[in-house]
């Protein structure tokens, strides 16, 4: 070997991606879809593999504006292949991290991230058997763990439903058709909403309802169910699920729009006359003010800087 070629090194013998800021290299681009693209990153530091649960997700700091924003994105790459990372992301109407990542980011170019959080993996609500439910880009978590299944444990019984707009806009399409033949018990099925002038579709159309599901899914009341898609949709799964008499301890979703915090954090009060607070967001070492009566997140957003980007997972 040269000594100008980089020594071989087993993953034990480097050092793992924690949850702390990281700088990553994008290596790769690749169109998914329309609008849809999959960006492939490496650690900056050689030394380093990547560490996190199949179905977790990043922060990633963007310099699309004079102040750089943060965008949170699922991981759809496995960590059973740990040397490389990657979000596949959807620019939608109004996006400005993602636009920016779309029309800038390329091969050799840094970003600077945080991560990786969250808890929507089979490896933190483990099922004998699974069906994994989604639309649009929120195939992308179920994506990670049905690639990590596939090397992992290829015998895994899944059933993927998966919902789009026309057959264009199936994320993964053919991966996951070859999926579906390499692995005996996976289950694909794919629901379209409408079809275009000159597309041709035999399978399912229209909404997602019970009909389908159960058609897809039969014994979908013994499976630990993942949803992950636009808010009304998933709340047409929980309520069809639910109706059906699910056992709703076995349903797990993730969101893809900001919620606030159902139990939100107060600092202080009014009622001992307490001034603002002060506030260190670790992450970044900066600081800010949380007024009497406010959240740590609302001060971290007058501060336009996440305290847990975990708080706005998937916003765009």
């Amino acid at each position: 070997m040269s000594a100008a070629s980089p020594a071989y090194r087993h993953v034990d013998e480097m050092r793992p991606w924690s949850d702390r800021e990281h700088r990553l290299e994008c290596v790769a681009v690749t169109p998914e879809a329309p609008d849809v693209m999959t960006f492939t990153f490496r650690p900056d530091n050689p030394g380093h593999w990547f560490r996190y649960l199949p179905g977790q997700f990043v922060t990633l700091e963007i310099p699309a504006t004079p102040e750089p924003v943060m965008r949170t994105y699922t991981l759809s790459s496995s960590p059973s292949r740990p040397y490389t990372v990657a979000v596949t992301v959807k620019a939608q109407a109004g996006s400005i991290g993602t636009r920016w990542m779309f029309d800038n980011l390329r091969p050799g170019m840094r970003l600077k991230a945080i991560g990786p959080l969250g808890d929507f993996s089979y490896a933190r609500h483990p099922g004998r058997k699974y069906l994994f439910i989604s639309a649009g880009s929120g195939i992308t978590p179920m994506m990670s763990m049905t690639r990590d299944m596939s090397d992992r444990t290829p015998d895994s019984d899944i059933t993927f439903i998966h919902c789009a707009r026309s057959p264009d806009d199936i994320i993964f399409r053919w991966e996951l058709e070859a999926r579906a033949r390499e692995m005996a018990n996976f289950t694909l099925g794919f629901i379209i909403e409408e079809i275009g002038r000159g597309q041709l579709w035999a399978g399912l159309r229209g909404r997602i309802d019970k009909a389908k599901i159960a058609l897809l899914a039969h014994d979908f009341l013994e499976r630990t169910v993942f949803c992950c898609g636009p808010e009304p949709f998933m709340a047409t799964v929980r309520d069809t699920l639910s109706g059906a008499g699910f056992d709703m301890a076995n349903y797990h979703e993730e969101a893809f729009q900001p919620r606030a915090p159902e139990l939100p954090v107060v600092v202080a009060d009014h009622s001992d006359g307490a001034k603002a607070t002060k506030v260190i967001f670790t992450m970044s070492g900066k600081t800010g003010l949380c007024e009497p009566g406010h959240t740590v997140l609302q001060a971290a957003c007058a501060s336009a800087r996440p305290a847990n980007p975990g708080c706005a997972a998937h916003a765009r």
